[in-house]
């Protein structure tokens, strides 16, 4: 069995736009054998990007994350101290808190981290990347 954490924007495509995800994500994603994570991270992320309007949800963010949590059966990368130790430890060029926490979880959960994300991808310092 294979583990993979769901960066925020491949969960976005992954419900409203499965055009932007690659085939092998795409077969990832499907694959009843593969285990998907995902980071309460994530969920804080899509909460506010609806509430600064920048992805626009069927209904209230918070009722909509729920739904999509029930709906799916994602296990939980639950953040810990040796997560937010790690957070920092990363060799990121940015502090983006999100992206260092998600990359985080990837390296101490030992999980492949799914993203587009350039930054994420050309810094995997011990966390793996499948590349959308």
């Amino acid at each position: 069995m294979n583990k993979y954490l769901l960066d925020t924007h491949i969960l976005l495509w992954s419900l409203l736009e499965p055009e932007h995800l690659r085939t092998r994500v795409s077969s990832v994603l499907e694959d009843p054998d593969n285990e998907l994570w995902l980071s309460p991270i994530t969920t804080w992320e899509i909460i506010v990007l609806a509430e600064k309007g920048r992805i626009v949800l069927d209904e209230e963010p918070a009722n909509w994350m729920a739904a999509v949590l029930k709906t799916i059966p994602f296990r939980q990368a639950v953040i810990n101290h040796e997560i937010a130790m790690q957070s920092r430890m990363l060799e990121l060029p940015h502090q983006d808190p999100a992206d260092r926490f998600i990359a985080a979880s990837a390296l101490v959960y030992e999980l492949t981290l799914i993203t587009s994300d350039k930054t994420l991808i050309q810094a995997a310092g011990g966390y793996a990347v499948l590349e959308n």
